[in-house]
């Protein structure tokens, strides 16, 4: 018997026995480990080996077992030719070492040992149960495609494939986790994405040592540039067709096998604020929207540190009607605008996070009653004035606006350092929280890429699609930071109102 640490560098014997002694080993008290020993072709001995669940049992008995127990032949004649010439699976590969065996059955496949063999064969029939393909509940749109991303890798390939049908797309494997061995896909189309920047996803994924890796969460934290930032540098989706229009700009996916959903790199701050329906719709109704974004972007982050700071340090900039219907309304507030403020967006932002960890049945009830009843009650309870409550509804509302979750969430953490700045400062606290915001925006990278790219650097030509949205037949170039390599993407002459040149009127 073998330490089963030992395995990893240990060949396989020419004596089955002794393979399936140190295969036994390994999978010592494991009850999902299902094996069988049977003659091969009637003159050798052969084991089996998978795990129950992941092989389909009916695939392996039609075209694996039963072709191996039917055929008939001399001893010297069995190799992997002939057993590939008599299982009628597509996928067989050779393994030399017990490693590479272990990982081919934790992928679903069964693991042959035959006697005199010095190798292992893996033979691909896996089966086990995964999700069908859905909306992604989370990037849900009006118009466009009503597909995403699944648990398994494979179904996850094949749906960017069928949106990029052409050769170069590049999807580069590798194993991350010591314990998981969880597969991670590159995907870059060849031609487009720098290969300065493909190298440096590959560098970065290769020195990954952890011990296991769940989510794709594990990899964004351990490649990002900068890990101390609230705003996310990588952008995470669900749908295919966000990860190939990235692509076809020269940005490279990430996909794990396992979860659904994809990493996009590198990615830009103005990015975080676009959703897919904005290409899919009329340019001057997605424009208008993404103004709205934009608006409520602000309002989301600076409302009540601006009302804060108004009714504690500059009332005189508020009208003498309203100032005074806001004193009347505040006549019996036992705190101050500050601690009013905090009190009301911990207690909303609470609410949010109990709507969205509740079943889908009642959170959104409990969420939505839940800020209406406390609200309500507050006020009557004279904790909080009518005001304050209208400010951080409209606050709530704001921060619904971005399409990206992870970005909304930088966002609303932000505000509370800034409600403090502006209690204690009044308007400069605000504007000294702005400036660092944006100083620290200016400072971000991701994977080298400036995070407020095309604003900072100044990119004009770049600019229109990044506060507007661009007619498609507008869209003539690709990023310049991440599109370089081709940058080119249709001709000139693609306007429909515009004639080719030589065509009769």
């Amino acid at each position: 018997m073998v330490d089963v640490l030992d395995y990893r560098t240990m060949p396989f014997s020419t004596v089955l026995s002794e393979n399936v002694d140190i295969v036994q080993t390994i999978y010592n008290h494991s009850t999902d480990i299902k094996t069988r020993t049977f003659p091969l072709a009637g003159s050798r001995e052969a084991f089996m080996l998978f795990i129950d669940g992941m092989v389909n049992e009916s695939l392996l008995d039609l075209h694996v077992l039963a072709p191996l127990l039917q055929a008939r032949t001399d001893k010297s004649q069995i190799d992997f030719a002939y057993i590939g010439s008599i299982v009628t699976t597509s996928q067989l590969t050779i393994v030399t070492s017990f490693e590479d065996l272990l990982n081919h059955i934790a992928n679903g496949c069964v693991a042959l040992l035959v006697d005199q063999l010095p190798f292992g064969i893996a033979i691909g029939v896996a089966g086990w149960q995964q999700r069908g393909i859905e909306e992604p509940a989370a990037e849900s749109i009006i118009r466009g495609p009503r597909e995403g991303f699944t648990e398994t890798l494979s179904v996850n390939t094949s749906m960017l494939r069928r949106k990029i049908k052409d050769p170069s797309l590049k999807l580069d494997p590798f194993q991350v986790g010591r314990y998981t061995k969880t597969s991670v896909l590159v995907a870059h189309i060849d031609g487009i994405a720098s290969h300065a920047l493909v190298e440096e996803v590959h560098s970065r994924i290769k020195r990954i040592d952890i011990d296991g890796v769940l989510e794709s969460g594990y990899i964004e934290g351990l490649i990002e540039d900068h890990p101390y930032s609230p705003f996310p540098q990588i952008q995470v989706t669900e749908r295919p067709d966000v990860v190939s229009a990235s692509l076809l700009e020269g940005k490279i996916g990430i996909m794990v096998d396992g979860t659904p959903f994809c990493l996009i790199a590198p990615t830009t701050f103005f990015a975080m604020l676009q959703s897919p329906e904005d290409y899919y719709q009329r340019y001057v109704i997605s424009s208008f929207i993404r103004w709205l974004r934009f608006l409520f972007l602000i309002i989301s982050l600076v409302l009540p540190s601006l009302y804060v700071a108004i009714l504690t340090f500059h009332q005189e900039m508020v009208p003498t009607s309203l100032l005074l219907s806001i004193a009347k309304s505040r006549e019996e507030i036992p705190f101050p605008a500050l601690i009013e403020a905090l009190l009301m967006e911990v207690s909303f932002e609470a609410l949010r996070e109990a709507g969205v960890r509740l079943p889908k049945q009642v959170g959104s009830a409990v969420s939505i009653v839940g800020a209406l009843v406390i609200g309500q009650a507050a006020t009557s309870a004279g904790l909080v004035s009518s005001p304050m409550v209208m400010v951080v509804a409209i606050t709530g509302i704001a921060s619904f606006l971005l399409p990206q979750y992870s970005a909304g969430i930088a966002i609303r953490l932000l505000r509370f350092p800034i409600m403090f700045l502006s209690g204690m400062f009044g308007l400069l606290g605000l504007m000294l929280g702005v400036i660092a915001i944006i100083i620290h925006l200016c400072s971000l990278r991701s994977l080298g890429v400036p995070y407020l790219q095309p604003l900072a650097p100044m990119k004009w030509s770049e600019m229109l699609d990044s506060f507007m949205v661009s007619p498609i037949w507008a869209n003539r170039k690709r990023p310049s930071l991440t599109g370089r390599k081709n940058a080119i993407r249709q001709p000139s002459n693609n306007r429909p109102d515009q004639e080719d040149e030589g065509a009769s009127p």
